[in-house]
């Protein structure tokens, strides 16, 4: 469990230079996509919390387990002929079986036929579900870790033994085949069985915001909806524009090294926190992508470039799109005079008219609230004032 600082405490802020103006928490002028089906509004309200904004878009649905099929037949099987061993995962999902079990009048069967046989959890949440059930483990891995729970169970030796592994929507890479291999018979419960979303549009916009880089951050919980973005970015024929940008641009961040295994077989670099939760994961983010931004000395101030905004002398200043358009633009060689024909390139959806890199600019000077950061070089464009001592100006030969 990641302690409750991490998760509830107040937001961190980076103390302002001066003045009264509140500080700027450590996300805000981000916008990160989250792609988690479960506890989605929870990770949405942890970095909201640190002020980024954030794009909801769950690449998958959890099958309702009432309704599933295919876990109630698992479930009579296991009744019918007992396991030697039972490995339960997560703890909302041996809840959601066990309640599942007594909506379909199995509930004390199954609780019964847990009883008897040498039940394993993974960690403490799912140890706390197991004797809430009544029941007891027999064991349980400080470190949380399946391999763990592996190379315990080859050691005893499972040749001829029957392991019900309570699956959790991710990939466990060897694990079952390691048992097999052993002479087990290994039998699956699908607690969670992901569909795709039943509203394909958020996914969509999602994608969008990737290729058009206007996401600075995506997340992922699940190895399985890792694998349905791509897949559904397959679908739009946008694949290749997805992982150049998730390459590339957007920082991906993964829970845990299995949730990053579909995004890693594409040559997709990823972060992980040092532990798989939440909390870790959000302030991971929080020193991350401050810390992907340069500040630059303009006109004796300091300017940050965040996603949808800019700090100014520790104040975040909001720039509408074509402002930030041009202000990177500007920022890619500061100092250096930038042509009004390259800055009507940087507006978004700009078309010939170079008087639009004029309005664009004049609105720029006020959300920026200092007109001196941006100079006019009379015929030739605009450059960012950038202080003699903090790089070697350079004005195209001015």
């Amino acid at each position: 469990m990641y302690e409750q600082q991490q998760e509830h405490g107040e937001p961190e802020r980076t103390a302002p230079e001066a003045g009264a103006e509140p500080a700027v928490r450590p996300l805000e002028g981000f916008t990160v996509g989250v792609t988690a089906a479960r506890r989605a509004e929870e990770l949405g309200a942890l970095l909201e919390r640190r002020g980024a904004q954030v794009l909801h878009a769950p690449a998958l649905r959890i099958v309702p387990l009432p309704d599933d099929t295919e876990l109630m037949a698992v479930t009579r099987d296991l009744i019918e002929r007992a396991p030697d061993i039972v490995i339960a995962t997560t703890a909302i999902g041996f809840r959601g079986w066990i309640e599942a079990a007594e909506g379909w009048g199995l509930g004390e069967a199954l609780l019964d036929r847990l009883a008897g046989v040498e039940l394993l959890a993974r960690g403490p949440k799912v140890r706390g579900a197991i004797r809430a059930a009544g029941l007891t483990e027999k064991w349980s891995p400080a470190s949380e870790s399946m391999a763990e729970v592996l190379d315990r169970l080859l050691a005893e030796g499972v040749a001829g033994r029957r392991v019900a592994l309570q699956l959790h929507g991710e990939p466990l890479p060897g694990f079952v085949e390691a048992l097999r291999a052993d002479g087990a018979e290994v039998v699956g419960v699908p607690v969670y069985r992901w569909m795709p979303p039943e509203d394909i549009g958020p996914v969509d916009r999602l994608l969008d915001a990737v290729t058009g880089r206007g996401l600075d951050a995506v997340t992922f919980t699940s190895a399985p909806a890792a694998a349905s973005l791509l897949r559904r970015a397959g679908e739009r024929g946008i694949r290749a524009e997805v992982l150049a940008a998730l390459r590339q641009d957007v920082l991906t961040v993964c829970v845990g090294p299995v949730t990053a295994l579909p995004l890693e077989a594409e040559d997709v670099p990823t972060l992980q926190p040092e532990r798989f939760r939440l909390g870790p994961l959000v302030q991971l983010l929080c020193r991350e992508l401050p810390g992907r931004v340069r500040p630059l000395r303009v006109a004796g101030r300091r300017l940050e470039i965040r996603g949808h905004a800019v700090v100014l002398d520790g104040v975040l200043r909001p720039v509408p799109p074509a402002g930030m358009g041009l202000l990177r633009a500007l920022a890619r060689r500061p100092g250096w005079v930038v042509s009004r024909a390259d800055l009507l390139r940087a507006l978004p959806g700009a078309g010939r008219d170079e008087h639009a890199v004029e309005t664009a600019m004049a609105r720029l000077r006020v959300a920026l609230g200092a007109p001196k950061l941006i100079q006019t070089v009379v015929k030739r464009g605009y450059r960012l004032s950038l202080d003699p001592h903090a790089e070697t100006d350079k004005y195209g030969g001015e």
